[in-house]
């Protein structure tokens, strides 16, 4: 059984500013972009440890895989079977900043 995948309001908030960023040059390839965006963060309630941790935290459970030059942030709580995304970055932003509380 896989885990359960919840978008922050955060990752929500960045995933809209990505497709609006996108969509000043090309609409069609902003909505195919959000969309392979949230493919890959749906699979990770398949394979919640897929990512590697995070280098700037000192956290296990928190995980990130890359989609071209963006950082999917996730933490995993194995406990309860859920996978948290918290954020979609853009790797050029620098370090992704991570509210302590994700619920």
């Amino acid at each position: 059984m896989g885990f359960k995948v919840i978008l922050t309001p955060l990752a929500v908030e960045d995933l809209r500013g990505i497709v609006e960023f996108i969509a000043t040059d090309n609409s069609k390839r902003a909505l195919s972009f959000g969309l392979e965006l949230v493919d890959k963060a749906l699979g990770l309630g398949e394979w919640p440890n897929l990512g590697r941790k995070v280098p700037e935290f000192n956290d296990e459970t928190v995980r990130e895989v890359i989609h071209e030059s963006y950082r999917i942030v996730y933490k995993v709580y194995a406990e309860t079977k859920v996978v948290r995304v918290a954020r979609f970055w853009h790797a050029a932003r620098g370090q992704p900043n991570i509210p302590s509380k994700t619920e």
